[in-house]
């Protein structure tokens, strides 16, 4: 990986978040306050602050589904991809759109799954085979 992304959010409880993204989607704990908490999102840098989440609308339209946009996530390789939407599904979350592939035979074929965390913002989770198929046309 040449670069990680660094991304800050707002979020309305830091215990909710801690269990959230540390115990169920399994992220590391970085550094904290009082006021935010810094994660290990799969490699990436995401900090949780105290504050009004963003809105969110229906407004995204991919593979004929409205999305929540803005969103945001991760895309993994399937076999991290899949164990990580077993534990999810597993724990009763609930899904926005649940575990299912996209452009299947496709280009971009793609494992998806749309979720919120306590505060409400929207994430989605991509699963392919190869990174290399990330911008594939």
């Amino acid at each position: 990986m040449a670069s990680i992304f660094h991304l800050a959010l707002n979020i309305t409880d830091l215990a909710a978040a801690r269990r959230f993204y540390g115990t169920l989607l399994g992220c590391e704990e970085g550094r904290s306050t009082e006021t935010w908490v810094d994660f290990d999102f799969f490699g990436h840098q995401l900090s949780l602050h105290l504050g009004q989440p963003f809105s969110t609308a229906q407004t995204g339209v991919v593979d004929g589904a409205q999305v929540p946009m803005p969103h945001f996530g991760v895309v993994l390789l399937m076999p991290q991809w899949s164990e990580l939407a077993q534990r999810l599904t597993d724990s009763g979350l609930a899904f926005e759109f649940g575990p299912s592939v996209r452009f299947p035979g496709q280009a971009g074929e793609q494992a998806t799954m749309f979720f919120r965390d306590p505060s409400g913002n929207p994430l989605e989770i991509k699963g392919i085979a190869s990174h290399h198929g990330v911008f594939a046309q």
